[in-house]
């Protein structure tokens, strides 16, 4: 069985820094004999979640907006075994598009991504990574998905790809990070074939409000 990760580009740079590192990953996912697809969001504006919930009413795992590339990443997301989404810091935080993108995603799509390892890698010139990871993170933990780590936080460092490249600790972070989703995903497929299922989540969902 082939199997697939998904590695999301969030920068506006198609093939900068963060594409640089997510390479890596890719490279090391290859390795191992997993099919690795990156993807670029593009420079084109990515609209904000409205909370209007109008993919809950249609049921499809879709946003109401289809102007952007939220729609097309979530399918492709129903269809990988693992997904990775990779940005740049900004203002110690990850990108403005990427964020947007991801809110609309895992508010109308965390269905297709729901129980499958989920990695979130990020790239700076200095300063701010280990805060964009812990926001990406989140978008994973509320959603059940399973966290790939590697021996570090996952960051690289540099101001252009050239720099990047001579971040020997960093791409090693990304080729261990890539070996370890390979590893939990194939983990997961055996468990699979031999009749180990994920838990069945209570079949009602609780929501307890503060304000009565």
């Amino acid at each position: 069985m082939i199997m697939k990760v998904l590695l999301i580009n969030g920068s506006p740079n198609e093939r900068g820094c963060t594409f640089t590192a997510l390479s890596e990953v890719a490279s090391a996912l290859a390795g191992e004999g997993v099919d690795a697809e990156i993807v670029w969001i593009g420079k084109g504006p990515v609209r904000g979640c409205i909370g209007c919930g109008g993919c809950a009413r249609m049921g499809k795992r879709r946003c109401v907006f289809d102007d952007d590339p939220v729609n097309a990443l979530i399918a492709k997301a129903g269809e990988a075994d693992g997904i990775v989404f990779g940005s740049p810091v900004h203002y110690a935080s990850a990108g403005g598009s990427i964020t947007s993108l991801m809110d609309r995603m895992f508010y109308a799509g965390s269905a297709a991504m729901r129980g499958k390892p989920a990695a979130a890698v990020v790239s700076a010139r200095r300063a701010g990574t280990t805060a964009a990871i812990d926001q990406l993170n989140k978008y994973f933990t509320i959603s059940g998905m399973p966290i790939v780590s590697g021996q570090y936080w996952p960051m690289v460092h540099g101001s252009t790809p050239e720099e990047v490249k001579r971040d020997a600790e960093g791409l090693q972070i990304m080729r261990t990070l890539g070996r370890n989703m390979a590893y939990m995903i194939k983990c997961f497929a055996l468990a699979r074939e031999n009749g180990l299922l994920p838990p069945e989540p209570e079949k009602e969902r609780q929501r307890t409000n503060f304000i009565r």
